[in-house]
């Protein structure tokens, strides 16, 4: 995923051609705040795994929450969780010191 400021956009809009050309997402930004996202469509790729495939890398990327990539992905909230596990995404994100105290709370 790449990130073009919307400056760059103005001064070189192919660029933004060249990435969906390589099938890789881009995030518009303005100012540092993403703005838009952008993804590319290719051949007969049907459109809800792209969806799909665009909420976990966003996800995994902790740019979304889990309800908001759900909703990208066009699925509820637990087929979301189911689809991350597959994909080896984990869903259930603790601090690690939380993590420690989860533990510790089972016993020795």
């Amino acid at each position: 995923m790449h990130t073009i400021a919307i400056e760059e956009l103005a001064r070189e809009p192919q660029r933004l051609l060249d990435h969906a050309r390589l099938g890789e997402v881009a995030v518009l930004t303005d100012g540092g705040t993403a703005v838009m996202l952008t993804v590319p469509l290719r051949g007969a790729a049907p459109i809800r795994a792209m969806l799909i495939d665009v909420a976990a890398q966003l996800y995994d990327s902790e740019l979304v929450s889990l309800g908001r990539a759900a909703r990208i992905a066009g699925l509820s909230y637990s087929e979301t969780m189911d689809e991350f596990g597959r994909r080896g995404i984990a869903t259930i994100r603790l601090p690690a010191a939380e993590l420690e105290r989860e533990i510790k709370s089972f016993g020795p």
